[in-house]
C-alpha cells in the first residue's frame, strides 16, 4: 500500500497579499489570501516501498491556496479570486519581484520631475487666457 502524498510533506499556513478586483462594482483592493506551503522531508518516511520512493525522487516545494472566495471591501459581495493557480512551486516563486521592490521602483519613477512644456511652441488658442463658455 502507497502512502498518503501529506506524509512526504511538512505543512506550515501562511498569508500571502493579493490584488484583486471586484466583478459587480470593479473596485481594486488587496487582500489577504490563505495558503499552505507543503515543504518536502529530508528523509523518506518509514514504511514506503519502491513506488514511493520514485514519487518522493520528483516532489517539489509547493504552495496550496486554501481560499477560493474572498469578500469585497467596497460592496461586500462575495466572489471568486480570478486566478487559476491555486498550487504555485516554491521555484518559480523566488524569481519574481518582491512588492516593496516594485513600490519602491514605481515611488522613484514617480519622483522624477515631468519635462517642462514650452509654452512658445504652442499655438495661441492653447496659450491664450479663458474668457468662459460664452466667449
Amino acid at each position: 500500500m502507497s502512502l498518503d502524498e501529506r506524509a512526504f510533506f511538512t505543512e506550515k499556513p501562511e498569508q500571502r497579499p493579493g490584488r484583486f478586483t471586484c466583478p459587480r462594482c470593479r473596485r481594486a483592493n488587496d487582500y489577504t489570501v490563505r495558503w499552505v506551503r507543503r515543504t518536502k522531508k529530508d528523509r523518506l518516511p518509514g514504511g514506503a516501498g519502491d513506488a514511493d520512493r520514485a514519487r518522493f525522487a520528483k516532489l517539489r516545494d509547493h504552495l496550496l491556496r486554501l481560499d477560493d472566495e474572498v469578500v469585497c471591501k467596497t460592496c461586500g459581495k462575495k466572489f471568486e479570486i480570478p486566478s487559476h493557480h491555486s498550487l504555485l512551486f516554491v521555484d518559480q516563486l523566488e524569481g519574481l519581484p518582491k512588492d516593496e521592490d516594485l513600490d519602491a521602483e514605481i515611488a522613484a519613477a514617480e519622483s522624477q520631475p515631468a519635462p517642462a512644456t514650452d509654452r512658445s511652441k504652442l499655438p495661441a488658442r492653447f496659450t491664450r487666457p479663458s474668457r468662459g463658455w460664452k466667449g
